[in-house]
């Protein structure tokens, strides 16, 4: 392990953790464009990181160390599934622990843990939006197995790195199984990071949202955690989709020259990415919330699909 690759892993650590809020930022700015509105402005994000920072946290008498701890382990598990994508090069220190059932699984575990903060105070909206979450999970992670399966099923590995090598840096060969996963992929994003059509981030409506009933009891430093871990969240699913999708830009092992134009694309990318995501939400409604294991078991189908595609005819 040489110096230069733990200096570009910490790159991509800072680089991540502090574009995951302007790239939020860009997606409501679009959106406020699409809906001829002025917006709040892609910077608007982190002005209120930095005004939550500044507030004194309030916390219910009976919140257990789960309630207070929550925020930063799911901060944490959010920044290190960010941070292990390869968005900028695939020979980083941490590239042989970046295997896409890891990605699941860290998803899963930061899922369990806001579930039970949610209903560690014991409020109805609380304990309202967990069951929400956990159905949503339940139904989301089984689709991006299959979509990462397809993928893996290519590369003959697991390893998202390996899958960039061979997808970006190898022979081009156009897959048709991958335009199937593709689509499950951005049902599953929609669904994972709370966005229309499963819910609506911007509502405070109880008959319908569930992200925002999970977070409604913190306040301060702990609710900027957990919207910055959301952001990050975002991030991390729209760079897993690149790598696996758009794979091309990214430095290849040992080509240190081309990371200058990697950045170049990286933000390309996430910025045709945000108005992509902006543009559906734009023309999509929030579908009701008994119709989303349709929305979900749509995606695991076409998955499914793309993988039999991939083994009956070899591409």
């Amino acid at each position: 392990m040489n110096i230069s690759g733990i200096l570009l892993q910490l790159f991509q650590n800072t680089l991540v953790v502090l574009v995951a809020p302007l790239l939020l930022g860009w997606v409501n700015q679009c959106r406020a464009w699409l809906q001829n509105r002025t917006g709040p402005g892609i910077l608007r994000p982190y002005l209120n990181l930095f005004k939550l920072f500044q507030k004194d946290a309030v916390l219910a008498h009976n919140a257990s160390p789960l309630f207070r701890f929550h925020p930063y382990i799911l901060f944490a598990c959010m920044w290190l599934a960010a941070s292990l994508v390869p968005v900028i090069a695939t020979d980083l220190p941490l590239s042989p622990a970046v295997d896409v059932i890891v990605l699941v699984g860290i998803f899963a575990l930061a899922r369990v843990f806001i579930s039970l903060a949610a209903m560690d105070i014991g409020t109805s909206f609380g304990t309202l939006g967990a069951r929400r979450e956990m159905l949503v999970g339940f139904l989301a992670e089984p689709a991006l197995l299959m979509v990462f399966f397809t993928a893996a099923a290519i590369s003959h590995s697991t390893s998202l790195s390996t899958i960039v090598e061979t997808l970006a840096h190898k022979q081009f060969v156009l897959h048709p199984s991958l335009a199937f996963a593709a689509i499950a992929f951005i049902m599953v994003l929609l669904a994972e990071n709370a966005r229309i059509p499963v819910d609506n981030p911007s509502t405070h409506l109880e008959l319908t949202m569930i992200h925002e009933a999970m977070i409604l009891e913190y306040s301060a430093r702990h609710l900027a955690l957990i919207e910055w871990a959301s952001a990050l969240k975002l991030l991390a699913f729209s760079t897993i989709g690149i790598a696996v999708f758009l794979p091309w830009g990214i430095a290849e092992a040992g080509n240190w020259g081309a990371i200058p134009l990697a950045l170049v694309a990286l933000f390309l990318k996430l910025a045709a990415a945000g108005a992509g995501l902006a543009l559906l939400e734009t023309v999509s409604a929030k579908m009701r919330i008994f119709r989303v294991p349709e929305f979900m078991g749509t995606a695991f189908l076409l998955a499914v699909l793309g993988l039999l595609v991939h083994f009956l005819h070899g591409s």
